[in-house]
């Protein structure tokens, strides 16, 4: 099925979805509170269109709304005879509750769905929109007043355009929707410098934020965790992980809800494409340090994320890691963080140390494999959500 065909087959569901909203919401109003016997028109009509509006609502993993709305009379009667008896009458209120769980299920179900449909054509537009601001960019001042147009600006246009259509009403936008919209409006060089540096980078955050959100569980073994655990277990706990599993997207992934789960960690945010001929600016933070007599400080750290199994990192690639942190100031970077999936040789390490000696800036942090994998071992349930454990 093309994803446009798919996202118009959501589109109308959730439409459909509002229309039954609006008839619950009218419907309510009718259902009893106390005891009471018979029916209203009204109300029986608003029964007869929730029946024809439900042939609307296609099934989501197997489950639609199926239940009409209640027979009023029947929730009067429950309540006259919880009242004879001196009984609470729970039955008949959840009965009458019951219509809007179902609008809340289902509507839970679609937006799930649709993240899944949006997910990887976000991350390709995402990456799109990464490379073409850099090229956009290269030749152009900072404070230019000339306007901006030709085929890259109408590709970020038309990527804005798609991303707002494939996240819909799914995802919640606390960044600068606002400011984008009208900085590609005006399209001076100094705007797309607003664009690159402060519009898009929070944008990109309600992107991911939206990816993320999907919560299908992981799949697990068919046993009792507990009887399992007061079993006779055999083998030991090992913290290696199965880098080979993830892409270099993956692992800046894995990187990005790793650096978000610690508390010190602020502003956590992706800054260029995968793989960018740069050799990228994969992650930034804002590092929160904090002194015994209240004082705080805040560092920015660059984070460069090496998926390499086939060779170590070298000096060479450490020193020119290092050589261009001046590209990505203002604001003065504070630290840099190298993490590779694979191993730093030891005149790499000897290099690094050699700086941080020197007390210039960036201070560098090597993080390999087994750093990672010690990391991840305190917080298992990231390694796990991205296929490692």
């Amino acid at each position: 099925m093309e994803l446009d065909d798919l996202l118009n087959a959501m589109d109308r569901t959730a439409a459909n979805v509002a229309k039954l909203e609006d008839v619950w919401r009218r419907a309510e109003t009718f259902i009893p509170t106390g005891p009471a016997r018979g029916s209203h028109p009204e109300y029986d009509d608003l029964r007869r269109a929730w029946s024809d509006l439900l042939a609307g609502l296609p099934e989501i993993d197997g489950w639609t709304i199926t239940a009409g709305l209640p027979d009023i009379d029947e929730i009067g009667a429950i309540f006259v005879d919880c009242f004879e008896i001196d009984v609470p009458p729970l039955e008949a209120y959840e009965v009458g509750e019951q219509p809007s769980k179902d609008l809340a299920e289902y509507r839970y179900r679609l937006n799930r769905a649709r993240r899944r449909a949006a997910r990887q054509r976000l991350d390709e537009l995402t990456s799109t929109i990464d490379v073409l601001l850099a090229a956009l960019l290269a030749d152009v001042a900072r404070d230019s007043s000339t306007k901006l147009e030709g085929p890259e600006t109408e590709k970020i246009r038309a990527a804005v355009d798609e991303i707002e259509r494939l996240l819909g009403d799914t995802a919640e936008r606390k960044g600068r929707w606002s400011d984008l919209r009208r900085h590609l409006r005006f399209s001076e060089g100094h705007d797309w410098y607003d664009i690159a540096e402060l519009d898009w980078p929070s944008v990109r955050s309600d992107i991911e934020a939206s990816a993320l959100a999907d919560s299908d569980p992981l799949p697990v073994p068919a046993v009792d965790l507990g009887q399992a655990a007061a079993g006779s277990l055999t083998g030991a706990a090992t913290i290696a992980l199965p880098w080979d599993r993830l892409d270099d997207g993956g692992f800046e992934r894995l990187l990005y809800d790793l650096l978000r789960s610690f508390p010190e960690h602020e502003n956590v945010q992706w800054l260029m494409q995968t793989r960018a001929p740069d050799r990228g600016r994969d992650l930034s933070l804002d590092r929160v340090l904090r002194d015994g007599t209240g004082g705080v400080r805040n560092e920015r750290v660059i984070v460069q994320a090496k998926h390499w199994r086939s060779r170590s990192v070298r000096p060479t690639d450490v020193s020119d890691t290092v050589a261009t942190v001046k590209l990505w100031e203002p604001p003065l970077v504070r630290g840099l963080i190298i993490a590779t999936t694979g191993r730093f040789t030891a005149d790499a390490v000897s290099w690094a140390e050699k700086h941080n000696e020197t007390g210039a800036s960036p201070l560098i942090e090597l993080w390999p494999d087994s750093r990672l994998e010690t990391l991840l071992a305190q917080k298992p349930h990231i390694a796990a959500g991205h296929g490692l454990r």
